[in-house]
């Protein structure tokens, strides 16, 4: 029995000093030209969603649209509450945090999930997605990144329960990228921008951060203060359930709908309907990256699955 204790003692002391291992940074220096900071931006802003994330968002308004003058601070929460396995904090990464930070060392941690001081970061940040994209498209990210005005705000440390406190370190792994395919193959550039967007993070369920559900069928619950819990919804191609029965011109339309500014602005008293999805941020996406996104989702396999979008505090 001691020798079984010695073992597993020895196996965690190896896993908090050993690992994250994915290697040293790479040795890279991103050129902060006009195309690659607007290509980094909309990336950013309307595709994978670097800022919303580690901006504030107002909850009092629908959707949680951005707040002004908040872009990059950090400090968003996803805890027990909401179904994770302890408290974590997005960081701040406008230039009052990153600014000791080479440009390697940020493209390592959008990428592999560990940050400058090779410390594991809890995949509510989707780096093994991001980890599978063009490296020219993380570079872009990279570049906008760097043009965030600095921010004084110290988020707190974030705190993984056990046993996640030990896995998390087992998760981080090195990466390659991938090659973003030609929008002339609607179906592969589509699964590439659903991927970059991270569809399947949150309309996939999940438990303390372990899937337990049929990829895209819904079913991730988040809860809000008030006591209210919103669930993400089916978007395999289900007839009954899902998004079977929408053209390309309704999914499309969907989203484009929330550029209206009077999303932006409408008002949600606590106890109403709210989401987290980021309409007003998804809004942004070029129609020809939601036409590819609607080409490949249609393509997916069909799960039935009804999912109650919105239950009020019981």
């Amino acid at each position: 029995m001691a020798i079984v204790i010695i073992g597993i003692a020895g196996l965690l002391v190896y896993v908090k000093a050993a690992l994250p291992d994915v290697g040293n940074a790479p040795d890279i220096k991103v050129e902060l030209t006009p195309e690659r900071i607007k290509r980094g931006e909309y990336l950013a802003h309307h595709v994978t969603l670097c800022i919303d994330c580690h901006s504030e968002r107002d909850f009092t308004l629908w959707s949680g649209p951005l707040v002004v003058g908040t872009l990059g601070k950090g400090g968003e929460a996803f805890t027990e509450a909401q179904g994770f396995p302890g408290k974590f904090y997005a960081r701040n990464i406008s230039q009052s945090h990153l600014k000791d930070w080479s440009d390697g060392e940020i493209y390592r941690a959008i990428t592999t999930g560990v940050n400058k001081d090779n410390k594991p970061i809890f995949s509510i940040m989707p780096w093994d997605n991001f980890g599978r994209m063009d490296p020219e498209d993380i570079k872009d990210i990279v570049a906008y990144i760097r043009t965030l005005p600095a921010q004084s705000n110290e988020p707190p440390v974030s705190d993984a329960d056990f046993p996640m406190n030990f896995i998390l370190n087992t998760l981080p792994h090195a990466t390659t990228g991938g090659e973003r395919p030609s929008p002339a193959d609607p179906v592969a550039y589509g699964a590439y921008m659903v991927n970059a967007a991270g569809c399947g993070v949150c309309h996939t369920k999940q438990e303390k951060g372990k899937i337990v559900g049929e990829p895209f069928a819904g079913g991730f619950e988040f809860g809000f203060p008030d006591g209210s819990i919103v669930t993400s919804v089916n978007i395999t191609p289900d007839k009954e359930t899902g998004i079977g029965d929408w053209n390309e011109a309704a999914f499309i339309n969907k989203f484009k709908q929330y550029t209206d500014s009077n999303y932006h602005a409408l008002i949600i008293k606590p106890g109403q309907i709210q989401t987290v999805m980021p309409w007003t941020m998804y809004s942004g996406m070029d129609s020809t990256d939601l036409k590819a996104i609607y080409a490949y989702l249609k393509t997916i396999k069909p799960v039935k699955n009804q999912v109650t979008k919105w239950r009020p505090k019981t």
